[in-house]
């Protein structure tokens, strides 16, 4: 086994370990954190299985196996980030009705509580 396979194997475990750690402290959600553990899962049977690479690379006809690594991540990055954008945009309205519903509360208890001093 070669030093970048070994380097690259215990990266992925830290990385692993530092997942699970946001996950029991509560700063990464579940479905989050899955997105990022397959991806480590992947990277590190690469770094076991480096035939694999280039079978992959051959099959999608890249021409240097690096490359194969670099589009997929690179794709994957701009679908999970077009996910995000949905979430966040679910999230904005959502923001925004509760911002309206609570001013409707407010003024409504303001009114309340006028019409309870004039009385």
């Amino acid at each position: 086994m070669s030093r970048i396979q070994v380097i690259t194997i215990v990266i992925n475990f830290v990385l692993i370990a530092y997942i699970a750690r946001l996950i029991t402290k509560g700063k990464l959600r579940e479905e989050y954190a899955i997105v990022w553990c397959i991806c480590t899962f992947i990277l590190i049977l690469f770094s076991f299985w480096t035939k694999g690479l280039s079978l992959m690379s051959k099959i999608f006809g890249v021409f240097d196996p690096p490359n194969l690594v670099f589009t997929s991540f690179i794709f994957l990055i701009l679908i999970y980030l077009l996910h995000l954008s949905v979430v966040s945009s679910k999230s904005q309205h959502s923001i925004t009705r509760l911002t309206q519903e609570l001013a409707l509360l407010k003024d409504k208890m303001k009114k309340a509580e006028d019409k309870e001093k004039n009385d």
